[in-house]
């Protein structure tokens, strides 16, 4: 198959709420869409890389600067054997992962099209539904925590990930499992802490009873993760930190981790994510997907990931509505009992809104050949 196009557009979109992490908050996201084609078929991908480099390095100016010069142009006009080979052309390229997630993942999505199967059933998935969590950013008060975590638990979401940064972490998440003794909790904090300044903060959450501790430490600090995993019982989970199947590996070696979160915008695609997950299985560490805020179309392509066996955890895969008045997509994703159903369509089985996506897009690039 030959790649004879790529539209490359960025779409702002509102959040309907203010979202904030360790490193800052957000109302509002520049995503940024991409479509192939090639024999009247048509994939789409998403490009996670966020406003700042607070999360990573990549940005939407920098994933958009890597696309346009050095990516898309080595793309269209290449004959493909499959998805998997669709960045053979640009292996030179060191990093730029979330750049290339977009690419990659609308391979996935060109090729599971052209064969009339589900991305899922491509990726080896076989689950019709998979178990989804919520995110909860750091609220101002304990008060709209505890509102917000009752209100998610009550639309049936079997994992609360609950945002942390120093000062606003131990008696807050007292507080809440002193309210729901058993609900699923866990705590992200992005990065936040360091082990030789605030380890007695960290090991106050060991009686919490929390699923896991999401990244603690720096994004490339696998040392110290390690060392505080084995001063800890309450499982370590890695997210910045993976950012390939050789992360994952080096990780597993030294401890650093019992819990692995698998985001494909941000380890370079489904590709890679195949092989992170393959290697935690075979060291029976368990694995979830992230989100990144994205659209629909980012979404459909988590949920099929998260159709392979070792996602035992519920992932960050909620409603349409947790983060959007208005989705690009149609039908909008909707759990149920905490259960999100697997578009069964062929490749991402959800089809864009090119009518709104048209009248949002500020800025779009083409590329023939």
């Amino acid at each position: 198959m030959r790649i004879t196009r790529a539209v490359l557009r960025e779409v702002p979109l509102a959040l309907r709420e203010w979202f904030e992490i360790s490193s800052g908050g957000m109302q509002a996201r520049r995503v940024i869409l991409l479509t192939l084609e090639g024999e009247g078929v048509e994939g789409w991908g998403e490009c996670v890389a966020g406003e700042d480099p607070g999360y990573s390095y990549e940005t939407s100016d920098t994933a958009w600067l890597a696309l346009t010069r050095w990516i898309l142009p080595k793309v269209v006009g290449k004959e493909l054997e499959d998805a998997r080979s669709v960045l053979d052309g640009v292996s030179w390229i060191r990093g730029h992962r979330m750049a290339k997630a977009a690419v990659e993942m609308a391979g996935w999505d060109l090729e599971a099209k052209r064969r009339g199967v589900s991305l899922a059933a491509l990726v080896g998935g076989n689950r019709e539904s998979v178990p989804v969590g919520v995110s909860i950013g750091i609220q101002k008060t304990d008060d709209a925590l505890l509102a917000k975590v009752e209100g998610h638990l009550a639309e049936g979401y079997r994992k609360i990930k609950i945002k942390i940064k120093p000062g606003r972490d131990g008696s807050m998440l007292e507080a809440v499992r002193s309210r729901f003794p058993d609900a699923p909790l866990m705590a992200d904090a992005n990065s936040a802490y360091r082990l030789e300044t605030d380890f007695e903060a960290l090991e106050a959450l060991d009686s919490l009873g929390l699923m896991m501790i999401e990244q603690p430490l720096g994004h490339d600090d696998y040392l110290d993760h390690s060392r505080l995993q084995a001063r800890l019982e309450t499982p370590v989970c890695l997210d910045e930190s993976i950012r390939s199947v050789g992360d994952t590996l080096l990780a597993l070696h030294l401890g650093s981790t019992r819990i692995v979160n698998i985001k494909p915008g941000r380890v370079g695609g489904l590709a890679s994510s195949i092989a992170i997950h393959d290697a935690c299985g075979a060291a029976d560490v368990p694995v979830w997907c992230g989100g990144m805020l994205e659209s629909g179309i980012g979404r459909a392509h988590n949920v099929a990931l998260a159709t392979l066996p070792g996602f035992s955890v519920p992932g960050d895969i909620s409603n349409s509505k947790r983060y959007w008045d208005e989705d690009i997509i149609e039908p909008e994703f909707e759990m149920s009992d905490g259960l999100m159903p697997v578009p069964q369509g062929p490749g991402i089985g959800v089809t864009p809104r090119m009518d709104r996506i048209r009248a949002l897009t500020s800025r779009t690039e083409v590329f023939e050949g």
